[in-house]
């Protein structure tokens, strides 16, 4: 197929790039670089299957092209990225968006995009399932994203209704793994990197708020069956398993070896109580659910980081590590938000 993906130089969307690519499709990306990295994408750019434009999906020129899948994944997603770009996030989940509907109207393309868990908020339905309207502030400091991501999917669901497109949402849950930014302020990168250091791991209160944690190639193979399917969801994508963020800590500085120790912080703003997806539709609809245990990917992120901060291997471009197929069974302290 001929795709067009947003975001393509990000760390889901650059780990997208090489799956499509080594199934056959051709991929030209778009990113506009302000949290993805060219670098990410590098070893794509001498092949005839990759074109990367680098600019901005609400007005760049694109190619006028049989587009067959349209892969949306275009925004700032960790609360210090999008609190530093709080407009640009809002126009990429709007205006961009709804230029990509309107292309794929145009190409009778598949459509797909990547929402987010943080549509449920602080949720009081635990798990979350797809059916959960949320629980979100409007306006505060998480809201740019959440309701961006809110206002997305009522597109692609008017769309879908009124125009015919074949759109999906997908909801991706808390996702890690090599070409994670270092600095992207998230709970698994944030622990890493200050674990490597002997920094002191940061918890918020007493670490007992909970979290779900699917590894980069858990999440691939499910968007690259939502692709196939093209159900119009919303379906969740993330790991049933729930951990506490303290628990998160001790095993990672486990497998570490490290020194650091654990300092209990101030909660931040709307910060989630408890994250878990409900996978039920994800395991009947698309035969899927995560494969990778947590202490596995952890070890294959640990290992890509400390070859990042050791110099021995590249900032970004780091390939996944191959992993089992994944199958059905199976202030500073305000923007360290652990997501």
């Amino acid at each position: 197929m001929n795709v067009l993906l947003t975001g393509a130089a990000g760390f889901v969307g650059s780990h997208l790039c090489d799956r499509l690519i080594q199934e056959g499709h051709q991929v030209t990306g778009v990113d506009n670089l302000i949290t993805g990295r060219q670098a990410n994408v590098e070893h794509l750019l001498d092949g005839e299957a990759f074109e990367l434009i680098v600019g901005d999906v609400c007005d760049v020129p694109l190619p006028d092209r049989p587009w067959e899948a349209i892969l949306h994944f275009a925004s700032p997603a960790s609360p210090p990225k999008y609190q530093a770009y709080p407009l640009q996030t809002l126009r990429v989940n709007s205006t961009g968006t709804q230029r990509l509907l309107d292309l794929a109207c145009a190409s009778e393309a598949r459509f797909l995009l990547a929402s987010t868990s943080e549509v449920y908020g602080d949720a009081e339905v635990h798990p979350q399932l797809e059916t959960y309207w949320g629980n979100v502030n409007p306006i505060g400091p998480r809201s740019v994203y959440d309701e961006a991501k809110r206002y997305a999917e009522c597109l692609v669901s008017a769309y879908r209704r009124r125009m015919g497109v074949r759109g999906c949402i997908v909801r991706i849950f808390n996702t890690y793994g090599p070409r994670m930014d270092p600095e992207d302020g998230r709970v698994v990168s944030n622990f890493v990197t200050r674990a490597l250091d002997g920094r002191p791991l940061e918890v918020y209160g007493e670490g007992s708020q909970t979290r779900s944690f699917q590894f980069i190639a858990d999440l691939v193979e499910a968007v690259v069956r939502c692709l196939a399917v093209c159900h119009p969801g919303p379906i969740n994508l993330g790991n049933p398993h729930e951990v506490t963020v303290r628990e998160l800590a001790e095993l990672i500085i486990q497998l570490t070896g490290s020194q650091s120790v654990i300092e209990a912080w101030p909660f931040p703003e709307d910060d989630p109580v408890r994250r878990r997806p409900d996978i039920s539709v994800a395991r009947n609809v698309l035969q899927w659910a995560p494969s990778v245990p947590l202490s596995e990917g952890l070890k294959q992120t640990i290992e890509h980081f400390a070859a990042v901060r050791d110099g021995t291997a590249a900032r970004w471009d780091t390939r996944l590590p191959s992993v089992a197929a994944p199958n059905a069974s199976g202030g500073e302290r305000q923007q360290r938000a652990q997501v």
